[in-house]
């Protein structure tokens, strides 16, 4: 009989219960693979997904287990699925949920929950979903309908991409999602994108004209490759500099003449001095957080403009001045630039007040200036590192040259400065929090492997940031997925003692740890492993790492560094 034909009857092993409608739902919506931690709050959701061809990759801590979640659907443009269990489990997620949040990228969190009849009687991992997730999830829901399952599950779905992305939280019962299944499998609900009105586009066409010194600001989720490239090809045409956002997963190629780089918290002073220097801002994608504007401090030039295209029709998150709001999701806005590119070009259609009395372009010059500062940023030196560490900038040097093009994956730490060295030419191109987590590198990287095998994956880890989620390495190894890991040992939380040098100079407190044998933990888990102490270390370590890499394995490179050295040379 039909799943939708079904009664309520209790569920036995292997019947169509609640738990196989969800599973059942999540195929009609494209779901390929979840990430889970298995708990008995929701055992027939697993009993369920066993009848389904979706791939459950099972992690060895749900805050893994979400973060993975989180960069798949980041790195497949998709929804991220995680599913965990009550109390402790749910309390874990947490941290993907606010991250997933902060950066708006969509993740449907599932989380067991204790029998209805026994709420508020403090039962065994008792907690309130919505008490707990009410100010870090687009809509949190408690499914206490069984005929209602896929319709939630939809509904979910929808939350999270519409909008500003962002995390839903469902929660299922145990008696609920065990009990018989008599409602309809629901299909997807069409998430709007917006539009731009020709009456905006010629609007926006005046104003680009207009311009001095334009600049494009690529930001947000809800990419994808086709919407990159057009963007790239529209911004070289019309002579735009295109910043992206801070550990922006999606962004154009880094040999593009238009690009200039990321922004961040004390940016290279090139990505502040553009910002504060435009006449013109165009955002793509979202708007200007505290971290492109360096914690609100970047002042925009007088008389410049602002616009926004995204989404999101709270413009949340955004500083600064709005003179036009155009809700239109990045590949609809693209689509509009790229029309604008098509009909005209910076020397035609650009009016006298755009030029100087010699006749050049001013907008040109602008751009070439703001690339040629974005190529000296990247142009670091690599000095030879004392008796008994190794450069990272050496290291990462000869990986660049032998891994090209690979999907950067990291949590925050000030290793995270390394990753910028690399060239990018396809996107996704970085996975990585933008509310400052850690924990996001081994994760994020199995995630990249799994959705896109054949590109090269790089997780680039402090010695800290690794210890919160290096366990997944477990999960990487069992899932077959072959990614290199570098592991910078400098005995310190060194963003921290940045900040602490500083605040309260020669006073170091609270931010030096003692680490393992990083290969050591490696080869554990079963992953080729290095170690590297000196810089005449560097080539063989590497070569034979990603040697094991080309035949499929997880390898890591523990390499010891001088904790002075806290930035690129």
């Amino acid at each position: 009989m039909p799943i939708s034909e079904r009664s309520g009857a209790p569920s036995t092993p292997g019947a169509e219960h609640v738990g196989l409608a969800i599973a059942r739902s999540l195929e009609r919506h494209g779901v390929d693979r979840v990430f889970t931690v298995p708990g008995e709050s929701y055992l027939a959701v697993l009993d369920g997904l066993y009848d389904t061809a979706i791939h459950n990759v099972v992690c060895r801590q749900e805050g893994g287990a979400a973060y993975m979640a989180d960069a798949y659907g980041r790195a497949t443009g998709s929804v991220g699925v995680a599913m965990v269990t009550r109390g402790p489990g749910a309390a874990n997620a947490f941290v993907a949920v606010h991250t997933a949040w902060q950066d708006a990228a969509p993740l449907v969190l599932f989380v067991g929950l204790i029998p209805a009849p026994d709420r508020d009687r403090e039962a065994f991992q008792e907690f309130d979903p919505r008490a707990w997730f009410g100010s870090q999830a687009k809509r949190v829901f408690v499914l206490d309908a069984p005929e209602r399952a896929s319709e939630v599950v939809a509904e979910a779905f929808h939350a999270a991409r519409s909008g500003r992305q962002g995390p839903v939280i469902v929660g299922l019962p145990e008696d609920i999602v065990a009990s018989g299944f008599a409602g309809a499998i629901v299909d997807p609900y069409p998430v709007a994108e917006g539009a731009v009105s020709p009456d905006q586009l010629a609007a926006l066409e005046e104003q680009l004209a207009q311009a001095r010194r334009p600049l494009v600001f690529m930001t947000g989720e809800g990419w994808d490759a086709e919407s990159v490239a057009t963007l790239q090809l529209a911004a070289e045409r019309l002579e735009l500099p295109v910043m992206a956002d801070w550990h922006a997963t999606w962004r154009i190629a880094t040999s593009s003449p238009a690009y200039i780089g990321q922004s961040a918290f004390g940016g290279p002073p090139h990505a502040v001095r553009a910002l504060g220097e435009a006449d013109l801002v165009v955002c793509v994608g979202g708007g200007l957080t505290d971290t492109a504007t360096d914690s609100y401090r970047v002042a925009h030039a007088p008389g410049s403009r602002t616009v926004v295209l995204s989404g999101d029709a709270a413009l949340r998150g955004h500083h600064g001045r709005v003179d036009e709001h155009l809700l239109a999701t990045p590949r609809v806005a693209v689509q509009a630039l790229a029309q604008l590119a098509a009909r005209t070009t910076p020397e035609a259609s650009a009016p006298a007040a755009a030029h100087d009395a010699n006749g050049s372009a001013p907008r040109a010059a602008w751009s070439t200036e703001l690339r040629a500062d974005f190529l000296a940023s990247r142009a670091v030196l690599a000095p030879s590192a004392p008796a008994g560490v190794a450069s990272m900038t050496r290291l990462t040097a000869r990986i660049a040259d032998l891994f090209p093009d690979p999907i950067i994956a990291m949590g925050a730490g000030n290793h995270g400065a390394w990753g910028a060295l690399f060239d990018s030419t396809s996107s996704p191109s970085e996975l990585a929090p933008r509310n400052g987590s850690m924990g996001y590198s081994i994760p994020g990287a199995t995630a990249a492997a799994l959705a896109h095998p054949h590109r090269n994956v790089l997780a680039l880890a402090g010695d800290g940031e690794f210890l919160m989620n290096g366990q997944e390495l477990a999960t990487a190894v069992q899932e077959g997925a072959a990614f290199l890991a570098v592991v910078m040992d400098n005995g310190q939380f060194g963003t921290i003692r940045i900040h602490q040098e500083r605040e309260y100079p020669g006073r170091v407190s609270g931010t030096q740890v003692t680490n393992p044998s990083f290969a050591g933990l490696a080869a554990a888990y079963g992953a080729h492993a290095e170690e590297v102490s000196s810089d005449d270390e560097i080539e063989g370590a590497v070569t034979r790492a990603l040697a094991a890499v080309a035949s499929g394995q997880v390898a890591l490179v523990h390499v010891h560094v001088d904790p002075a050295v806290l930035l690129p040379e």
